[in-house]
């Protein structure tokens, strides 16, 4: 893969997918039809993007319900709309997301919360950056390279999920101490690590390699991890069905309990 072609590619069509996004949310209600409306307008402004720049490379997405019978290493992974219950309660907290994902790792990715203005991707070098600025899609913008915390094991920053908490997740955060926690939605959770805002994000819950994939690059790109729960190896991508087991995501001197 062209590293130097990818990530402007995906990053503009984010931005586009963004928007149309935007346009649905501002005028909607709280009911889940204009999510699905969302969605699938995201969606295909996406894939037609992707299977445009890219024919050669299998495409995952989540809305393309053909796509998850595909088996394959490499890819380019896309959730157009993570956090729809963030979208339909109106909290703003939801992604867009696109990933290129190599022999099951996950290298680049772009995650942009729209409601927000937070974009945040893997320049073709590798290194995760937050652009800043007017998000123009012809051109990038200023940026700034993010970096993972130096975590303080006696008061840990926890970011937990907002929606799909649970008393696994309570339970497994309570073996840690705990400066502070935060709830957010979507892939931010992992961008929340990566720029250092948080220092542990785990996820005793489903969810799919489309959920995590983007996230999980950003997070790489600015030196955290992001491990099984239960024997704490990297998490893999291209696995059958397209499901993720419970993981763990951190910045590397989080001493990881349990």
């Amino acid at each position: 893969m062209d590293f130097d072609r990818l990530i402007p590619i995906i990053r503009r069509l984010a931005l586009e997918a963004g928007d149309r996004i935007m346009e649905v949310y501002k005028k909607s209600k709280s009911d889940a039809s204009p999510v699905t409306e969302a969605d699938e307008a995201a969606d295909a402004i996406i894939s037609a993007g992707l299977r445009a720049a890219f024919p050669d490379v299998v495409l995952i997405t989540e809305e393309q319900a053909a796509s998850h019978a595909l088996t394959a290493q490499t890819f380019l992974i896309v959730d157009p709309l993570d956090g729809t219950k963030e979208f339909v309660q109106r909290r703003g907290d939801f992604t867009v997301n696109i990933a290129y994902v190599e022999n099951g790792v996950p290298l680049r990715g772009v995650v942009y919360a729209p409601a927000q203005g937070r974009l945040f991707y893997t320049r073709a070098d590798g290194q995760a950056v937050e652009e800043t600025g007017a998000l123009d899609k012809a051109a990038a913008g200023a940026t700034r390279a993010i970096s993972v915390s130096q975590p303080d094991n006696a008061g840990l920053m926890v970011v937990a999920s907002k929606s799909h908490r649970d008393a696994a997740t309570d339970d497994y955060i309570g073996k840690y101490a705990c400066k502070d926690m935060k709830s957010a939605g979507s892939s931010l959770k992992f961008c929340l690590v990566a720029t250092g805002e948080a220092d542990l994000y785990p996820r005793l819950g489903r969810t799919m390699e489309w959920d995590t994939a983007a996230g999980d690059a950003v997070l790489r790109g600015a030196g955290g991890h992001v491990v099984r729960y239960d024997d704490h190896t990297p998490l893999a991508y291209g696995k059958p069905g397209w499901d993720n087991p419970f993981f763990i995501a951190y910045a590397p001197g989080v001493q990881l309990k349990k």
